[in-house]
């Protein structure tokens, strides 16, 4: 029986790589042959002959696409997604919950889904295959990056010849691993760091980073918002009235905003309103990194573009940020992808088993049966206060 083959997709208008040619050797260690499509790699500036000084194959699209497992960054075009039958299963950040349908006609046709965003977060030995975490970290990173680019001072206390500029003051709302991220980098680059999040452990951890709590008349740092799985639970109309009223007045007092709150499988909460975000001084920075087709953090954010408002401040619609550090966000998800790939096999070839905990968290669709509820017709859960990614888009992002 001839080996079983992996493929390598590319997503149109995505920069990362599934893999990098350094896990071409973890696939054929692994007991697959490895496709990979013809320039999946450039937008990370990895070339083909990368991939086959490692041993892989380089192949046209429609090639990738009749393997037995397709490895692919971001969910791929519904025309891609109608090719996949019995026997082939599709390895990403396949975001069941958004226009599920394509998702749904592949089910049906027979193919296996395996979704990197029911990875299991609290679950240690499934920490090496947490797309979300990784990709947001890469995320918290640049978002800091990106607002320092954006605005009108400098980030740290600087000391001149010419008197004293005083550090940007940066608030971070949400602290999953992006915003974690956030604060950390931050602080290294010299800016004033305040950062907040409805559960007590992630205070907790924004202490730990080296950034103050922020503390605001309305703000019950008593309050515990905790939920399963080390996110936020859904907080009550009361809980979301007050949070958004005590942030707006808080906001006022920060150069740059870092917005990173995401809930799994809903839309994100909103955190500052339009009219907190004109109470900022003209010049000041908001950076929202939940920002997408189901809204964002901030309510002035657009997915994608970078906007002034009326009274001068620059909003920036972040929510896809990893995929602009292409090479570094590659070499973490093809360590997550790799290591689930590794999981998901036996003697080289897949084998679902939906008693074990991390399959059950991934598998979205296998042997015709839609099992992700949102690929099953289930609602959609309703939205939450100010949940934050445990591990994260993720934050994914996300992703």
């Amino acid at each position: 029986m001839a080996d079983p083959v992996a493929g390598v997709l590319s997503t149109p208008g995505e920069r990362r790589a599934a893999l990098v040619p350094a896990g071409v050797d973890a696939l054929r260690g692994a007991g697959l042959r490895v496709l990979v499509e013809r320039g999946a790699g450039a937008g990370a500036r990895y070339t083909d002959r990368d991939y086959t000084g490692h041993g892989a194959a380089t192949a046209s699209r429609d090639e990738v696409l009749a393997a037995d497992l397709v490895l692919c960054v971001t969910r791929p075009p519904a025309a891609d997604l109608a090719r996949l039958g019995p026997g082939q299963t599709l390895v990403g950040l396949l975001r069941p919950a958004e226009d599920p349908g394509p998702l749904r006609a592949a089910a049906e046709a027979g193919a296996t889904l395996a979704a990197l965003e029911g990875v299991p977060r609290t679950l240690g030995r499934a920490q090496a295959m947490d797309a979300l975490s990784s990709q947001a970290s890469v995320a918290g990173y640049k978002a800091v990056i990106e607002a320092a680019r954006a605005y009108d001072g400098y980030l740290p206390l600087l000391m001149t010849a010419a008197g004293v500029a005083r550090p940007a003051r940066l608030l971070v709302l949400g602290a999953g691993v992006a915003g974690l991220q956030a604060i950390a980098t931050a602080h290294r680059l010299g800016a004033v760091v305040t950062g907040y999040d409805v559960r007590p452990e992630a205070r907790e951890e924004i202490a730990s980073v080296g950034a103050s709590v922020l503390e605001a008349e309305g703000l019950d740092r008593g309050m515990d918002a905790a939920g399963q799985g080390g996110y936020a639970r859904a907080l009550t109309g009361d809980e979301r009235a007050a949070q958004r009223a005590a942030l707006a007045g808080a906001a006022s007092g920060f150069d740059i905003a870092v917005c990173a709150a995401l809930v799994p499988a809903g839309p994100p909460p909103l955190l500052l309103t339009a009219e907190a975000v004109d109470r900022m001084r003209p010049g000041a920075v908001v950076v929202d990194l939940a920002a997408g087709p189901r809204g964002g953090n901030a309510e002035p954010s657009v997915p994608g573009r970078r906007i002034q408002t009326e009274g001068g401040v620059t909003v920036i619609g972040a929510g896809e940020l990893a995929a602009t550090v292409p090479r570094a966000a590659s070499e973490a998800y093809s360590r997550n992808i790799t290591a689930l790939v590794a999981h998901l096999l036996d003697g080289g070839r897949v084998a679902v088993d939906l008693e074990e905990e991390i399959q059950a968290g991934v598998v979205a669709a296998h042997g015709g049966r839609a099992l992700h509820p949102a690929l099953a017709g289930a609602p959609e859960p309703p939205a939450q206060g100010a949940a934050t990614a445990a591990g994260t888009g993720e934050d994914h992002g996300s992703p």
